[in-house]
């Protein structure tokens, strides 16, 4: 990948998101099942809900602190959970809240798990908790982390866990006892973004240094071959230095499994895993892109834009949300 020349592709329609969230945006993301329904979580201490289609703020749910994470159940139930250490379950119909459970630091990350219709989040805490999304009983299963989560995804019944010291765990759904695999992340430099394969057969893994890795769940020989690393979001100046940017998001299309990763240098690229290439790179944004996500049908991308710290405290352009109209030859796989 890293030797890569984008093509040019023809614009996409894109359209900034009124009354954005007015501090750092930590997640955006789509409904697994309505297009036009967006969820995005900031340092505001607030979760936003979006129509897209109208352009319109739905819904705004309060926390005490950042929320640094949030993901929908259906288009009726989402839950968020940050700095406050709180996972909060959101009524999207009535815009009610109701704290399900806690962590003992931050909560980082939180994903639906399909398969066990639960919850799962990671924190600051070095722990993972499973949570039953219907009732407030306490966690379903917990499992110590060798350090704080960073990172996590969610692919079938597996549950994929990047935490400092690059460590990944993968831990099975169904015996949370014992973690299933052990692995050290094949990029030198922090875990930044995990995200699933559709097929659950794998991840992708970016991390700090401008760098990606596709990753197979399978340990068998056969499975392995399949994984490789490539560079991203890398520049050169006009004295040759080459600057290397953190990549801070990934995100799969639902129909073609292509995949677009978000990075500090404001750029979005579109990856296709199969034939090892570039299909496409975005122009370059206001600012670093803090989380991209594809809607059910594919046929639309929202792109958070935040300054995300990496240079220090520095005046830097306001945080927003587009949301692009996916043109097919943008992220459809290279022809063989």
């Amino acid at each position: 990948f890293s030797c890569l020349v984008h093509p040019l592709t023809t614009m996409t329609t894109e359209t900034a998101l009124s009354s954005p969230p007015t501090a750092t945006i930590s997640r955006v993301v789509f409904s697994p099942s309505n297009p036009n329904q967006l969820l995005s979580s900031a340092w505001d201490k607030c979760t936003h809900l979006y129509d897209v289609e109208s352009n319109a703020k739905v819904a705004v749910f309060e926390h005490s602190a950042p929320v640094l994470d949030c993901a929908f159940v259906d288009e009726t139930t989402a839950f968020g959970g940050g700095i406050d250490k709180e996972l909060v379950k959101y009524n999207l119909e009535t815009g009610n809240t109701v704290v399900v459970g806690q962590h003992d630091n931050a909560i980082k990350c939180v994903r639906h798990c399909n398969n066990a219709s639960a919850m799962v989040t990671g924190g600051w805490d070095k722990m993972v908790k499973m949570w039953d999304i219907r009732s407030q009983q306490g966690a379903l299963a917990e499992a110590e982390q060798p350090d704080k989560v960073y990172a996590m995804a969610v692919a079938g019944n597996h549950i994929i866990v990047g935490t400092a010291g690059r460590h990944v765990y993968i831990w099975d759904i169904r015996n949370m006892s014992e973690v299933q695999q052990r692995r050290e992340s094949s990029l030198k430099f922090q875990t930044k973004y995990i995200e699933a394969m559709p097929n659950d057969e794998g991840y992708v893994i970016s991390s700090v240094d401008g760098k990606a890795c596709v990753e197979y769940i399978d340990v068998s020989a056969e499975a392995q071959k399949g994984k490789f690393a490539f560079k991203c979001h890398r520049a050169k100046d006009g004295s040759g230095t080459e600057h290397i940017y953190p990549v801070n998001t990934i995100a799969f299309h639902p129909t073609y499994g292509t995949f677009a990763t978000g990075g500090s240098d404001g750029y979005v690229s579109v990856w296709d895993l199969k034939a090892k290439c570039g299909v496409y790179r975005s122009h370059e944004y206001p600012v670093g892109v803090s989380s991209l996500s594809f809607n059910c049908d594919g046929t639309k991308l929202a792109v958070a834009t935040s300054y995300l710290n990496d240079e220090g405290e520095k005046d830097h352009p306001d945080d927003a949300i587009y949301v692009r109209t996916v043109t097919d030859v943008n992220v459809r796989p290279k022809k063989k």
